[in-house]
């Protein structure tokens, strides 16, 4: 007589300490909107593995967040989670949008939101690169800050050329994990799998909105290309 043991199938964590781009600070961009909705996505992302995270609002002329908003809402969160003894390391710094009031930002010496090293996470029109590009790198860089751009594979100018000349320029990549199992698009799925076979991959990000996304990370684990891509000596592992 045969005696079948089934088990239970586990759900894999991902083999990173630290999340650096989501959203997860109430109603003040297009991420959770509640305390409640807050908390539900931070316990799936420690449920996955994570033990610090780095929560980016956006900053641009939609959600004009500045430093003391975000740090009062991430006090308030964090009270929240210590009620609940949720026990895990969240700080903020932010997903600035290259737009002229950040070149201004900039140019007037500004401080801005950074995290670990001085880093400094940024995005950019998804259709056309800015013109001024090149000259905010320059003076971003000089001024001390690391830069990390915010997923490339989801502009669609990118290429492996584009990314390997802004790796030239200072830039840090950061790709978004769910890029990687085509869930934004296959089209922004096959430019991060041509980042990731180019070991143009610097940080992986959740770029967690919702729990829906925070739900499909976990799914996203068992990819290849994720695998492949948490092989990489990334920075994540440094902070």
């Amino acid at each position: 007589m045969f005696s079948f043991s089934f088990k239970k199938k586990s759900t894999p964590a991902v083999p990173l300490l630290t999340d650096i781009h989501s959203h997860l600070l109430p109603a003040i961009d297009d991420g959770v909107q509640s305390l409640d909705e807050s908390l539900q996505v931070i316990l799936k992302l420690k449920e996955a593995g994570y033990k610090a995270l780095v929560t980016t609002p956006h900053i641009n002329d939609i959600y004009k967040n500045t430093p003391e908003i975000i740090t009062g809402k991430l006090a308030e969160v964090n009270q929240f989670l210590k009620d609940r003894d949720v026990d895990i390391n969240l700080t903020a710094a932010a997903e600035y949008y290259l737009d002229l009031d950040l070149i201004d930002a900039v140019n007037s010496g500004s401080k801005l939101l950074t995290f670990g090293d001085n880093y400094f996470l940024f995005e950019m029109n998804y259709v056309t690169e800015p013109f001024q590009l090149n000259d905010f790198l320059f003076k971003l860089t000089t001024q001390g800050y690391k830069p990390i751009l915010a997923h490339p594979e989801r502009y669609q100018f990118m290429t492996v050329e584009k990314a390997e000349d802004l790796r030239y320029r200072g830039v840090l990549l950061q790709i978004n994990i769910l890029s990687l199992i085509g869930f934004y698009s296959r089209q922004v799925q096959a430019v991060a799998q041509k980042l990731v076979d180019n070991s143009l991959v610097d940080f992986l990000g959740s770029d967690c909105h919702q729990l829906r996304h925070a739900i499909a990370l976990q799914d996203a684990l068992r990819n290849k290309y994720v695998k492949r891509a948490l092989s990489f000596p990334l920075y994540n592992n440094s902070l």
